[in-house]
């Protein structure tokens, strides 16, 4: 009864084995490569030329390897400090953006290692070199102004920097620069005074220059203002003046062809009080007949 209940477990335990064995078996057969990644096969360590793209993959059990390799745009940070044209100490924080030829992995893991071994021995130092050699064109006035400018030097100056190196090892365009920006500056703190003393100097040259601008301004509307008036005046002079000589050589006209108007002018003006003579000798005899208008006087008996 004893060796009966105990034989199906005498089955169980090579069973138990077996299926164990197959499970690893399979397991070490399959791979994924996850998504943004390659895979790079080591077999018994020796890299094989071609990369696996992601999903799902057959490899030889217990002999291949699959390391992932991202090929993702990944970003670097990497500051240099260096003395710019005029002598300055400037601290430049770059960041490049780039990513790996998933074609080339496999020799970049053979020749340089993983991402992270790119990064830290290849691209930082790579920045870090071309960020200096670059700074030392510029003067520190200029590294601001000209920043558009500096960050394109930095970066052609890097991708040739990259192409140079990779070449050597037989890995070119095996970096794919995507862009490079200058995240930062950093002047020296007497540099700092100099800038804000400077641009303060501006705006207040500025401010003085507009505030002369406009004085010239009011002064010439003020200018024109006076010449309209003066020109206005001397046309109203003139117009008045003409007016009167118009009238005056109306009037000498009209007296030219009428003389019985002077005489009426005269008596218009007369305010009828007739003349007195003082002193001896004969009276002078005024005939008042004489005078338009005057009724004639009776004879004296």
């Amino acid at each position: 009864m004893n060796d009966f209940n105990r034989t199906p477990f005498r089955y169980l335990i090579p069973l138990g084995l077996l299926l164990f064995v197959s499970f690893a078996i399979l397991s070490s057969m399959m791979v994924i490569v996850e998504a943004g990644n390659v895979g790079v096969v080591t077999t018994l360590g020796a890299v094989q030329p071609n990369a696996l793209p992601e999903g799902f993959h057959f490899k030889k059990p217990f002999i291949d390897l699959v390391e992932q390799i991202d090929v993702r745009l990944t970003a670097t940070n990497a500051q240099a400090t260096a003395a710019s044209k005029d002598l300055q100490s400037v601290s430049t924080q770059v960041t490049m953006q780039y990513s790996l030829n998933g074609v080339l992995a496999p020799l970049i893991y053979q020749r340089v290692g993983t991402l992270k071994k790119v990064s830290a021995s290849l691209v930082e130092p790579a920045i870090q070199e071309c960020v200096k050699g670059v700074t030392a064109k510029f003067t520190a006035e200029e590294l601001v102004t000209k920043r558009e400018l500096v960050k394109q030097q930095i970066q052609e100056a890097l991708s040739h920097f990259l192409d140079s190196t990779l070449k050597e090892k037989g890995l070119s365009n095996s970096v794919i620069i995507a862009n490079l920006a200058i995240t930062d500056f950093n002047f020296s703190t007497e540099f700092n005074r100099a800038i804000e003393a400077k641009v303060k100097a501006e705006q207040m040259a500025l401010q003085a220059k507009n505030e002369k601008i406009m004085r010239v301004t009011q002064a010439e509307a003020s200018a024109e203002e006076r010449k309209l008036s003066a020109s206005a005046e001397a046309y109203s002079t003139e117009i008045q003046s003409k007016a009167r000589a118009d009238a005056i050589q109306r009037e000498a006209l009209a007296l030219k062809q009428s003389p019985e108007i002077i005489q009426l002018r005269s008596i218009e003006k007369w305010d009828g009080v007739l003349p007195r003579i003082s002193g001896g000798g004969v009276v002078p005899f005024l005939n008042v007949g004489d005078v338009p208008g005057a009724a004639p006087m009776a004879p004296s008996r």
